[in-house]
């Protein structure tokens, strides 16, 4: 997934650079993103999908978090970084491969832990308790997931 968003953001003429960043692990301004040096590749994964979401969904400057029109801009940048990586689809990928802990499950979607759990919250905000897609369940607390029996 690493090398698609770098692709992604080479379509979109976006610059990606290290940065030695000390309190943030990444930013977007002016096509550019820079990430902090020395993060796993988990870690690089999801700041990069969230950078390309500020991308897609943001303007302006947007670092003050006690502004609610800029927290609304950094929510919206992270849900289009949730889906992009994390569609529902995988989550039932990841099911039917028979990955069963959330540990297993973020390697197998190469994100982090933390990432994975900000993803399972938001659909869980977005889609309630659970959520019917195509023949499975997908109960998002506790993360559980079926798929209906065909007569």
């Amino acid at each position: 997934m690493h090398e698609k968003l770098l692709v992604e953001a080479e379509k979109e003429r976006i610059k990606v650079v290290e940065f030695p960043f000390q309190k943030v692990k990444g930013l977007y301004c002016e096509k550019v993103i820079g990430l902090r040096q020395g993060m796993t590749t988990a870690e690089t994964v999801c700041v990069l999908v969230e950078e390309l979401g500020h991308y897609h969904t943001s303007s302006g400057d947007i670092l003050d978090q006690s502004n609610i029109i800029n927290r609304k801009q950094e929510r919206r940048a992270c849900a289009w970084g949730y889906e992009r990586l994390v569609p529902l689809g995988k989550l039932i990928n990841a099911y039917e491969a028979g990955v069963q802990s959330r540990h297993d499950l973020a390697e197998y979607l190469t994100v982090t832990e933390e990432f994975l759990l900000a993803v399972l919250k938001y659909y869980r905000e977005k889609h309630g308790l659970q959520h019917q897609l195509g023949n499975y369940i997908i109960y998002f607390e506790p993360l559980m997931i079926f798929k209906a029996i065909n007569d």
